[in-house]
């Protein structure tokens, strides 16, 4: 069995590996890679690596390929209940033909995993609101951190957003309560992150524009709007220079658990793009516990 695909200019020059995720499935990165290795997806008739970047009007054939064995089954999607799936509705900022736009809370993942049950897709595939269409990720938020995240009612207005995306087209704002007094009140980070992938070391660019709304000797309250986005970017950032997120369990200098606090302090704020001359420009208000913390902490947000 062959089936075959003619990348389009929208999706040139992204990884082999991320095509065959946004276009065919959520596959796992191992099936990917096996299939590859074994000759079952080639580009142009060609055997390729997951690295490659795909081109406009590539020829990309799969042979044989189990397109069932879908990241999807190994695990059991979440079913909400409904006055969980209500207070989700509830957040919704704009809700259009094409997208939503949902003030994410925090603790809940975008999408589902073997870690994590509790997703915005598996919620929003039960709402109304995608009854006659289903919800696409367009963008990610990590798990704890709350604020503006875009959700697409269907494949066109997805790849559209994807890219804008990726073509850096969409500028995103983010608030963070950091450990420490940050000396300089505005630049721009501008280093390598490490992270791993199947054992592989990958080393990626990542810039970031930053400024101090308000701070003292023991806490900083920034604005950051990153130029990239990798994986973490922000929380990395902040913590390479000694002033991590209050709240991050990941990215921390200790381990008295009773100096966390439970909450991560790192909230998407505002987001602007534009399409076919329309500009959008949506904001999400902080969490109470944010509020709170930030008057704990004696600083001021109105100088915002």
């Amino acid at each position: 069995m062959k089936k075959s695909y003619l990348v389009d200019a929208m999706h040139s020059d992204i990884r082999l590996d991320k095509w065959i995720k946004a276009i065919i499935g959520k596959f796992p990165q191992s099936l990917i890679e096996r299939n590859l290795r074994n000759g079952k997806i080639k580009i142009n008739n060609k055997k390729n690596k997951s690295s490659y970047k795909v081109k406009k009007n590539d020829v990309i054939d799969f042979y044989d390929f189990s397109f069932k064995e879908n990241i999807t089954k190994t695990r059991v999607k979440y079913t909400p209940s409904k006055s969980f799936l209500k207070s989700n509705e509830n957040l919704i900022i704009e809700d259009n033909e094409d997208f939503i736009v949902i003030n994410k809370r925090s603790g809940v993942s975008v999408q589902g995993g073997t870690k994590s049950r509790k997703n915005l897709i598996d919620i929003f595939t039960k709402s109304e609101i995608f009854k006659d269409s289903k919800p696409l990720t367009v963008h990610r938020l990590d798990k704890d951190t709350s604020g503006i995240l875009i959700i697409a009612k269907h494949r066109k207005s997805a790849q559209l957003l994807t890219s804008l995306f990726r073509l850096r087209k969409i500028y995103k704002t983010y608030i963070a309560l950091c450990h420490g007094e940050v000396q300089k009140n505005k630049g721009l980070w501008n280093d390598p992150l490490i992270r791993y992938e199947n054992n592989k070391k990958i080393q990626e660019n990542a810039e970031t524009l930053y400024s101090v709304i308000d701070k003292n000797s023991s806490t900083t309250l920034l604005r950051m709007k990153p130029v990239t986005g990798r994986k973490h970017q922000l929380r990395k950032q902040l913590y390479n220079i000694n002033h991590p997120i209050i709240g991050d369990d990941k990215y921390k200098f200790f381990s008295n658990k009773k100096s966390i606090n439970k909450d991560l302090m790192l909230h998407a704020y505002n987001i602007k793009f534009m399409i076919n001359g329309v500009k959008y420009t949506y904001t999400a208000p902080l969490p109470d516990y944010f509020e709170k913390m930030i008057k704990t902490k004696r600083l001021n947000f109105e100088n915002f």
